[in-house]
């Protein structure tokens, strides 16, 4: 059994409020859990207005299965226009 975790760092230029990152943020995990069967949260900068980092963990016993699932992850985070990805980090356990 092989686990791939994604960190995802992001920025929200239109956020003014929480509640408007908030709508954001949950839009993008609510995505992600229904096309790739994913686990995702919201894991720091919890109080920042721009700013949302999130998990995403799938599980599978072929690494070249978790690297699709964790690159199709990464391109819709990319072509969703109300976020800036900042960073992004892949680990295997």
């Amino acid at each position: 059994m092989i686990i791939g975790i994604l960190q995802i760092e992001l920025f929200i230029p239109e956020s003014g409020s929480l509640k408007t990152k908030r709508f954001a943020v949950k839009s993008i995990k609510e995505r992600l859990k229904s096309r790739f069967n994913v686990s995702v949260a919201e894991i720091d900068n919890y109080d920042k207005w721009q700013r949302a980092s999130l998990g995403v963990v799938t599980v599978s016993n072929e690494s070249k299965h978790i690297e699709s699932i964790l690159g199709n992850v990464m391109n819709l985070v990319y072509g969703d226009r109300r976020v800036e990805v900042i960073d992004t980090k892949i680990n295997y356990a």
